[in-house]
């Protein structure tokens, strides 16, 4: 009896430590998020301003605000997403319910996550050689909308493939035996449940396309471009790269420094604001198919 009740009191303060250990991984990492976002406030939030946030660089990018640069970020973000929402939407439900578990649907799948791991510079690269040289896009908006949109299409397809196993089978053999089409179950019955799971990867690829440097510095944006675009045609300034750009190689580092930490503060809450309507649409589309 006591031989029990010490090895119940040893499992009972093994699974205290353990269970510490987990809380103050999980705090730690949100300790250095809030560091982070701290840190990048304190710096940044003396130069956030109204003509901050609605004028052009002026003087070397030393003064004046980064809305082209805004302009640019949102554009590639919603170019990017056009392109590559659709696309791995409908990869992922093919893979799922059309293609079957084939050799060649796991040499897809192989593939797929091996795309994923393929360093943001060879996109770069990859997109500087077929859509700015060979499709003759030139330096522009649609050549890094298309670079980025490769970029996170692996995202998008495999959170897709995922979300559409995760449906339990009932539902396809339930509406099959109802009469209605395999494209039918799919559109009303298995889309509209796995679509607040999709959007996962959709808030996922944001956070990468509004991050990335490498691509789009093969791509599409200027140095210093102090002007809207007109068409998606035109080169843009974008957030990421304006950042390194005052952080590195400006005309006045120093002078421009403060500028470099309000300008990634900007991109923090670009992204922030991004997440949180995706969010929002996640649950609206979560609790939509709960009602129904």
């Amino acid at each position: 009896m006591r031989l029990f009740a010490t090895v119940t009191k040893r499992k009972k303060v093994t699974e205290w430590i353990a269970f510490m250990i987990f809380r103050l991984l999980s705090f730690s990492v949100v300790g250095i998020l809030f560091t982070i976002l701290g840190f990048l406030i304190i710096k940044g939030i003396s130069v956030i301003s109204w003509d901050f946030l609605t004028m052009a660089p002026e003087e070397g990018m030393t003064k004046g605000g980064i809305f082209p640069a805004i302009v640019g970020t949102m554009s590639l973000v919603v170019g990017s997403m056009i392109v590559s929402f659709p696309i791995g939407v409908m990869s992922g439900i093919y893979i799922n319910e059309y293609a079957g578990n084939n050799f060649l649907v796991k040499f897809i799948r192989v593939m797929t996550n091996n795309l994923s791991g393929v360093p943001s510079i060879v996109f770069g690269l990859f997109g500087m050689a077929l859509f700015v040289n060979t499709l003759g896009f030139g330096d522009s908006i649609i050549a890094g909308s298309l670079t980025l949109g490769i970029l996170v299409l692996p995202v998008i397809i495999r959170t897709t493939e995922e979300a559409m196993k995760a449906i339990d089978n009932s539902y396809r053999t339930g509406s099959l035996a109802l009469g209605a089409t395999k494209l039918q179950t799919i559109r009303r019955v298995l889309l509209p449940i796995a679509f607040p799971n999709i959007i996962t990867g959709f808030i996922l690829s944001i956070g990468r396309v509004s991050g990335e440097t490498a691509p789009i510095l093969f791509t599409c944006v200027a140095y210093f471009l102090p002007k809207l675009p007109s068409s998606i045609y035109d080169q843009v300034m974008a957030l990421p790269y304006h950042l390194y750009v005052i952080s590195t190689s400006g005309t006045d580092i120093e002078a421009s420094r403060p500028m470099a930490y309000g300008t990634a503060l900007v991109l923090v809450f670009i992204v922030l604001i991004m997440n949180l309507l995706a969010n929002f649409l996640r649950r609206y589309f979560g609790n939509k198919v709960k009602t129904n």
